[in-house]
């Protein structure tokens, strides 16, 4: 059993959690009512162009979090070299991150653009195909700056410094807005595009957030300690082989994990509208859900990769029990809520008898599917904390390409009496799916907590006398 931590040391860990989460948690909703402003914009300009910014979105997307992935990696590598004050490793870590981000948005970018034959499998009318390839192609010319961008947000988050992510992030959203209108409506004597205006802001919101955080981060002065001096420098193949090797699983992890939900939201459209409509609301809940969960693991994992790289146990189970205990309030006030009043949350969504019914019922099994989520956010970012990131890959294909993914199939098409049972079917498989995963998870956290604390690199301490504890 794991040591619990006095009381006062878990209010003391829980000050320093929500100093790093509560920034996150704003710019992940920023970043999320960026696409909720893009729907209703275009929804109100042309049906035809939402549908051509919906099918490019779910294109560029899984790109995108292929990008963020790889580069997540920094965030561990700086949190544990900030813990063992190796500032001049945290320094060399910078440009070689920004090579790979460079690198990310010549590969990435093009692959976005030249998204037309992928287009052409869907069947589209010409008109949709040719406003969401428009739209795409606009966005792919921003992937290169959301790599700088993410660069510099992993190095700063593995300090335990998550406002320059915000402040860029929420600037950014703000300034989409009169983005859209210009471009999209053609006001203020810009050219009136729809879906390819949208594109056009996107991509201009994409490089202002990273005019933003590279303002945030030059001119922070609690920043230059752990900033390299801006200088060319050549690649380091051995640390760049190092953010590869942590990168990739996850980066592979996110892509994958978006594309089996899309593949089962596109297997329970053929079940017919009501039930393709009543999955959204219960999706869309869960991705409200994930937000703050999402925040609270990334902190967790900072404050835990601090405290390995100074090879303190005690930090470690602090960061862990505080991260367990919120995680553990927020998913039953969740599941309490969805479980006694799903009728009032659906009524925000929809008037509609027969998809209210429905979702209800998606609903209640969406609940039991948070309780289960949340013990696997927690534990894949505890293992992104150990540099642990090939068996989080693992389980995410095992659990839901090899078990939910085939039984949603069984229990959606093959066993299902009806259209409502179809539609369930396909959440009760993701339950089955997010169990297994859960339970690979938690025997893996067990194992790496057992063992002892990973040894230092060949980067030796540095004299930190007189500089700013940025993380606390």
């Amino acid at each position: 059993m794991f040591p619990i931590p006095p009381l006062h040391e878990l209010r003391t860990e829980l000050q320093h959690t929500w100093k790093i989460a509560w920034p996150l948690f704003i710019a992940q909703l920023a970043q999320m009512g960026t696409g909720v402003v893009d729907t209703i914009m275009a929804g109100r300009y042309d049906h035809q162009d939402l549908a051509a910014i919906a099918v490019g979105y779910n294109i560029w997307l899984p790109a995108y979090l292929l990008v963020l992935g790889v580069l997540f990696a920094n965030s561990s590598i700086v949190a544990q070299d900030f813990g063992a004050h190796r500032l001049s490793k945290i320094r060399a870590q910078l440009p070689q991150s920004l090579w790979v981000a460079v690198a990310l948005g010549l590969f990435v970018g093009p692959l976005v653009w030249f998204s037309s034959p992928l287009m052409s499998l869907l069947e589209l009318n010409a008109a949709t195909h040719e406003k969401a390839l428009a739209y795409t192609r606009m966005v792919a010319l921003g992937i290169p700056a959301v790599g700088i961008f993410l660069s510099l947000r992993f190095h700063t988050q593995g300090l335990g410094i998550t406002k320059p992510f915000a402040v860029a992030s929420v600037i950014g959203f703000l300034a989409n807005i009169p983005l859209n209108l210009a471009f999209i409506y053609g006001l203020w004597g810009a050219p009136e595009l729809g879906a390819e205006g949208c594109g056009i802001a996107t991509a201009i919101s994409m490089w202002l957030s990273l005019v933003l955080i590279l303002g945030y981060v030059l001119y922070d002065k609690n920043l230059k300690p752990y900033l390299p001096d801006w200088r060319p420098t050549a690649p380091n193949w051995t640390i760049i082989r190092e953010i590869l090797a942590l990168g990739i699983p996850i980066g592979l992890t996110f892509f994958l994990e978006i594309g089996v939900f899309s593949l089962i939201a596109l297997l329970v459209a053929t079940l017919g509208d009501t039930a393709m409509a009543s999955h959204q609301i219960a999706f869309n809940i869960w991705d409200l859900f994930y937000i703050p969960m999402l925040a609270l693991g990334t902190a967790m994992s900072t404050r835990m990769g601090h405290a390995i790289g100074a090879g303190d146990a005690k930090g470690i189970y602090r960061a862990l029990w505080v991260s367990c205990l919120v995680a553990t309030a927020v998913a039953l006030a969740t599941t309490l809520v969805l479980l006694t009043a799903p009728a009032l949350i659906i009524a925000i969504y929809t008037e509609s008898p027969e998809i209210q019914e429905l979702a209800t019922r998606l609903i209640r099994l969406a609940a039991f599917f948070i309780l289960i989520d949340a013990v696997q956010i927690i534990g894949s970012f505890v293992l992104r904390a150990f540099k642990e990131t090939r068996f989080p890959f693992v389980a995410m294909v095992v659990s839901y390409w090899l078990v939910a993914l085939p039984l949603g199939w069984l229990l959606g098409f093959e066993w299902a009496d009806n259209m409502s049972d179809g539609a369930a079917g396909f959440w009760y498989a993701t339950i089955a799916g997010i169990t297994v995963c859960s339970l690979m998870i938690v025997l893996r956290v067990w194992v790496i907590l057992k063992r002892p604390l990973p040894k230092a690199s060949n980067f030796k301490p540095d004299n930190v006398t007189g500089l700013p504890d940025n993380a606390l």
